[in-house]
């Protein structure tokens, strides 16, 4: 198995330069991840840096909170995609999740799938806020609006990706959906028992310590 393939290399502190990013795309680079996953703002520097390789940019779209307008997030999505991202993890509306907003919920994931037509949506559930019902109403509802992931965490809410939340999330998901674990995923022991339940990707700052241990 090539643990590397599973990585996002991510980087979305609010103190990341573009300095930073420039070492986020070396380092993706040269261990070969799956993508990058940045700011917006950061979008076309990445993709000038990872010219010639087959990493991958993600770029986050209504973060961290989720709470914009389906317009705004529609429009930067629009924007990113046109800008040159190959996936897309948007934050769904938490408190219209938890108010019983389910319709307005997978309509604006649907929104947003339609936006960006065949590059992969990644839909971020931020678990830490949900029950277990609503984890799996919010994982029902981007199943229903055609999403390629259901992902765990921002990575800046009360906690990251836990093993209970990725099994509930592979109950609704099955085969139709994959399922991206992140927040807090910072040793190889952890990041093989996600892949075991099912995972198909990692979001981690960690990457290089999670591949530099794969190797001893």
């Amino acid at each position: 198995m090539q643990l590397n393939k599973y990585i996002d290399h991510t980087l979305l502190k609010p103190t990341a330069t573009p300095a930073d990013i420039e070492t986020l795309c070396k380092e993706a680079k040269e261990y070969n991840f799956a993508a990058v996953c940045v700011h917006p703002c950061y979008l076309e520097l990445a993709k000038d840096f990872l010219k010639n390789t087959v990493v991958k940019t993600a770029v986050v779209i209504g973060f961290p909170l989720g709470a914009m307008t389906t317009d705004a997030k529609v429009l930067e999505a629009k924007d990113a995609i046109k800008k040159g991202a190959d996936e897309i993890d948007m934050v769904i509306n938490i408190g219209m999740l938890k108010a019983g907003e389910v319709a307005y919920v997978t309509r604006e994931i649907e929104a947003i799938k339609k936006a960006i037509g065949d590059k992969v949506l990644k839909v971020i559930l931020e678990t830490c806020f949900l029950s277990d019902d609503e984890t799996q109403i919010a994982a029902k509802a981007a199943l229903n609006a055609k999403a390629d992931f259901i992902k765990t965490s921002t990575g800046f809410g009360t906690g990251g990706a836990t093993f209970r939340d990725v099994k509930l999330m592979k109950e609704i998901a099955g085969e139709q959906m994959k399922i991206k674990a992140s927040g807090g995923i910072k040793d190889r022991e952890t990041a093989m028992q996600y892949i075991d339940l099912g995972v198909s990707r990692l979001g981690t700052s960690s990457g290089i310590n999670l591949i530099n241990r794969d190797k001893e």
